[in-house]
């Protein structure tokens, strides 16, 4: 039997349950295929229930992994095999190389002086970023990240020879002796691409709900303005369509429950930068679980808000960069097509593993949600699971986390 746990994926819900296992005294191995840990969360400007930066989570976490001697992790690593039984694995990581030292140098100057770019992952395409980035100010772990691909041949001379680099390193495999597992992977925006009826990938002005978030960011492309991709001014009639992709047997049968509540957050950082903007929301259903019926009362509220229930049919680009929004009216029975400034898809959460092969012995429902594997000592947390807001990831990052830790006991 080995009192090793492995977590794979560093969001909130994996560094929750690394945390408690640790401090039940196991010994805890993060892998995450990411430069850097805090998954979707940090790419967020709030998150609820208190509406708070995503840095002001994420960061408490954080301390509590720099004080733990149990928890050892690995970024830019992917499981890539794993054999064995329940009380006794061995997970094979593959770790791609950071290219940079291992303690945490200042790089901005040199990044900023080199020419190649790439699309900025970070923030889902709306802006470039560097070869050598660092995507966040509280990036943990703080290093800089080489990526070779992206330097263009000056941009070599310049990291030939400079101190802290080394663009020759290679990626290399290890092997980890674990007793019990926790799958925390986490999920990715549903590709609005595929949203052709509703002008995800054609239309300038149309983007998805993540990217407002990234846009509403101080960290963001546009310092935390909230303005058109295209002419970087600010909306003053904006819309929303809910569930963008959700709830329909072509892309998402699913409710992503935490669709709505993005809406109406996003709402309020819309009317916050400029009170007299115009904001439509078109919906099947408004869905505000819990406590979080006030937020959708408070926006509810705001005269300069509408509710339209009826399901939108088409995104068009109009003239002067602006966007054509049709769209039905099921309460009066009208056919509506209006012009808006910015139109905002609410894009539901896919799982991380949905469509991508994987070498976990999991069996996962025609979602891509985990639907088992406790039999074997692997436990699913977070939205590996099912759609979950930032709270109930975390508690069932713990529920796994003391599962995990009864295995390695051998309870």
């Amino acid at each position: 039997m080995s009192n090793a746990i492995l977590v794979v994926g560093g969001g909130f819900a994996g560094l929750t349950a690394a945390i408690e296992a640790a401090e039940l005294g196991r010994d805890v191995y993060i892998v995450e295929k990411t430069p850097w840990l805090g998954g979707r969360v940090a790419q967020l400007n709030k998150y609820f229930p208190k509406l708070c930066p995503p840095s002001c989570g994420l960061e408490i976490q954080f301390q509590r992994i720099r004080k733990n001697p149990r928890i050892k992790f690995f970024t830019q690593a992917e499981l890539i095999g794993l054999v064995g039984s329940k009380g006794d694995y061995t997970a094979k990581i593959r770790l791609t190389p950071r290219r940079t030292a291992p303690h945490n140098v200042d790089f901005s100057l040199l990044a900023s002086a080199l020419t190649g770019e790439a699309d900025n992952e970070f923030d889902f395409g709306l802006s470039k970023r560097k070869a050598l980035y660092k995507a966040m100010p509280f990036a943990f772990p703080g290093r800089y990240v080489l990526d070779a691909k992206t330097l263009s041949k000056s941009d070599m001379a310049r990291v030939a020879g400079a101190k802290f680099i080394d663009p020759t390193q290679e990626s290399r495999d290890i092997d980890l002796n674990v007793g019990a597992l926790v799958v925390a992977t986490g999920w990715r925006p549903y590709d609005m691409t595929r949203l052709t009826n509703l002008g995800a990938g054609r239309v300038r002005n149309c983007i998805s709900n993540m990217q407002l978030e990234r846009l509403a960011s101080p960290f963001g492309p546009t310092g935390g303005k909230i303005v058109r991709p295209s002419d970087n001014c600010p909306p003053m009639n904006v819309a929303f369509v809910q569930c963008a992709g959700s709830r329909d047997q072509n892309h998402l049968n699913y409710c992503s429950y935490i669709c709505c509540m993005a809406t109406f957050k996003q709402c309020l950082y819309l009317l916050e930068q400029n009170p007299n903007v115009r904001i439509t929301i078109y919906y099947i259903d408004l869905r505000a679980p819990g406590r979080y019926v006030n937020v959708l009362e408070k926006v509810k509220a705001q005269p300069n808000v509408s509710f339209v229930k009826g399901k939108a049919a088409e995104v068009a680009q109009a003239e002067d960069d602006r966007v054509w929004l049709t769209a039905e009216d099921a309460v009066r029975g009208e056919k509506l097509k209006l012009v808006y400034d910015l139109v905002v898809l609410a894009t539901g959460m896919q799982p991380s593993l949905a469509g991508v092969k994987d070498f976990l012995p999991l069996p996962l429902d025609e979602d891509g949600f985990i639907a088992g594997g406790e039999e074997a000592g692997i436990y699913a947390a977070g939205c590996a699971r099912m759609p979950l807001d930032v709270t109930r990831a975390a508690r069932s990052g713990t529920a796994a986390a003391l599962k995990a830790v009864q295995t390695v006991e051998g309870r």
